[in-house]
């Protein structure tokens, strides 16, 4: 199916533009794509397009044959930079240390900042089935496996400072060069700032380039741990480097190519290892994309220092949450794959990002638009199943069920969410109720057990608990509101005869369906198949809020068909006067 749909969808033409870039650099060699994410606070949905845009495009190289790497760089040697929201203050004086150096937050099982919000997005992607290699920046630097990029990076600091230099801008007074800061691009907007966090580099300048010349390195100090240090000199033969710290006035002369305590500047640290893991394909965010920024100067370093080629790398655009904000990991509550995971179906959540390319921006549901999504996806899947759905729209959904591995779990009979959401709203969750409610809805055809439904029933339960506010909630009235039903006049009571009438014979979802919207057409003496009119639409609107006042009392809540199964037929009848 990945070939037929070629022409149309994004991802097969990824895949095609990468294998023949892969074929030209290293004919027969695994294929090489990354991502990279900073462990600095909760990596959010943002951050996952990161990696779910190059993981779609490994697995689409997968399914062909090809053999394909997908490396997830975890950025946890980057500075910490600052205390998040919610967070006690005195984790200020961490700032300047590796993420790896930093306590875990108060209460944490992990033994590291880094670990704490690494280990979140690992079970996430687990349950996404994203296969990756995960490369832990401080286990490299600090092992070494750099030693020689490093020290080929300072003996190159010339060409390197050139290099920057083209995007550096003057300081009109003075005529120096600005200091040019790494990340985040100066053009975006303070939201578009906020979001970018997360997304790979840690805000770190592109190195210094004082008196004593400029040094693509930072060392952490061996003292106070932080990177609050400056490079006063380097001896090229010797490898000797000399720097002070300015956090705790220690300075002292190491001998680099025995010492692993600092990295590259981010704008030749990311270069430096396309080069030494040979990637291919590596998106960025808008953020790395613009004049100046990491990925086109990158693109210069790769080449000129590292003598390597520039991965092929799309733009991403941001991903936003239905009735929020753009995303920031600097704030507190910002929704992460694993709080969608806990409302959505892993597959819907694949399919959210599948569907659309790197460059358009979308929205991820946390409010009611979460049931139109899900009807949007059932939609589809029976189109599929039919053979109807466009190629682009089959291909995005064939990625978002299952990967080269094989398919996702997917709940065995998927009801439609906005149902299973209702009924768990008004059982509370209670799973005797529930399955009487469910194995109503279709009387020919009954669930017979709740575990056919899961895990959809259980990601609407956890919505309708943790996303639908108190005084949204449904509860039903416990006694019949008999100072409504005495004002009722003829008409309205006339509504309530022919529904009560018949419940017996409609007590089916679809059946229930038929009835509430008939009773209205039937009262104007037209059949209950009749084809609406704005004036039928307005007389059902009004016995729709008069349902809803004597059951849950207020004018709207859960679709009428599910409330009165959910209701049962007794309790209908005793709260509507029958």
């Amino acid at each position: 199916m990945a070939q037929q749909s070629t022409e149309t969808d994004w991802v097969s033409r990824f895949a095609d533009d990468v294998i023949a870039e892969a074929e030209r650099r290293a004919p027969g060699k695994p294929v090489v794509v990354a991502s990279g994410l900073s462990p600095s606070g909760p990596i959010h949905l943002g951050n996952l397009r990161e990696v779910m845009t190059p993981h779609l495009v490994a697995d689409e190289i997968r399914r062909r044959g090809r053999e394909c790497v997908h490396v997830l760089s975890w950025d946890d040697f980057d500075r910490y930079r600052k205390v998040p929201a919610g967070i006690d203050p005195s984790w200020a004086e961490h700032i300047g240390k590796p993420l790896t150096s930093v306590p875990a937050p108060p209460g944490s099982p992990y033994g590291s900042w880094a670990e704490h919000f690494k280990a979140a997005m690992e079970e996430a992607l687990a349950e996404l089935g994203i296969e990756y290699r995960g490369i832990s920046q401080t286990e490299m630097y600090t092992s070494g496996a750099y030693r020689e990029q490093v020290l080929h990076a300072m003996r190159h600091r010339a060409e390197i400072d050139a290099v920057l230099g083209r995007y550096r801008t003057k300081d009109k007074a003075t005529g120096k060069p600005k200091k040019q800061q790494q990340k985040p691009d100066a053009a975006m907007d303070a939201a578009e700032l906020e979001a970018a966090e997360g997304s790979g580099a840690a805000g770190e300048d592109d190195g210094s380039a004082g008196g004593a010349g400029y040094y693509p390195y930072k060392p952490y100090c061996t003292v106070c741990e932080k990177d609050l240090t400056t490079v006063t000199s380097y001896d090229d033969e010797t490898t000797e480097l000399a720097y002070e710290c300015t956090a705790c006035d220690h300075s002292e002369t190491v001998v680099l190519r025995e010492f692993d305590h600092g990295k590259l500047v981010w704008k030749v640290d990311w270069p430096m290892r396309w080069a030494y893991e040979g990637v291919v394909f590596e998106p960025s965010g808008v953020d790395h994309s613009s004049p100046g920024s990491s990925f086109v100067v990158g693109g210069q370093i790769v080449r000129e220092v590292f003598g390597a080629d520039q991965p092929i790398g799309p733009m991403y655009a941001f991903v936003g949450i239905s009735g929020m904000a753009k995303m920031s990991s600097s704030k507190g509550g910002v929704p992460t794959p694993g709080d969608a995971l806990k409302i959505m179906e892993a597959p819907l959540l694949r399919w959210l990002y599948a569907r659309r390319k790197p460059n358009q921006s979308f929205k991820i549901a946390f409010d009611q638009e979460i049931q139109r999504l899900y009807d949007e996806w059932d939609k589809l899947a029976a189109k599929v199943a039919e053979g109807t759905a466009q190629p682009a729209d089959a291909a995005a959904y064939t990625r978002a069920v299952g990967t080269a591995a094989g398919e996702l779990p997917r709940t065995p009979r998927p009801l439609p969410y906005r149902t299973l959401a209702s009924v768990m709203d008004i059982t509370a969750g209670h799973d005797e109720q529930t399955l009487r409610i469910l194995s109503e809805l279709d009387p020919e055809n009954p669930v017979t057990s709740l575990d056919e439904t899961r895990p959809r029933l259980d990601k609407a339960e956890n919505w309708i608990t943790t996303q639908v506010p108190a005084d949204q909630r449904t509860i039903v009235r416990d006694e019949p509101d008999e100072e409504l039903l005495a004002t009722l006049d003829e008409q309205a009571r006339g509504s309530l005869r022919l529904l009560l009438d018949g419940l017996d014979d409609h007590w089916s979802l679809d059946g229930l369906t038929t009835l509430v919207y008939g009773v209205p057409k039937v009262q104007a003496g037209l059949t209950p198949d009749a084809k609406p009119t704005p004036e039928l639409k307005a007389a059902q609107r009004a016995f729709f809020a008069l349902l809803y006042n004597l059951l849950v009392g207020r004018d709207t809540g859960p679709r009428l068909p599910t409330l009165l199964l959910a209701v049962g037929a007794d309790r209908v009848r005793k709260l509507l006067g029958g």
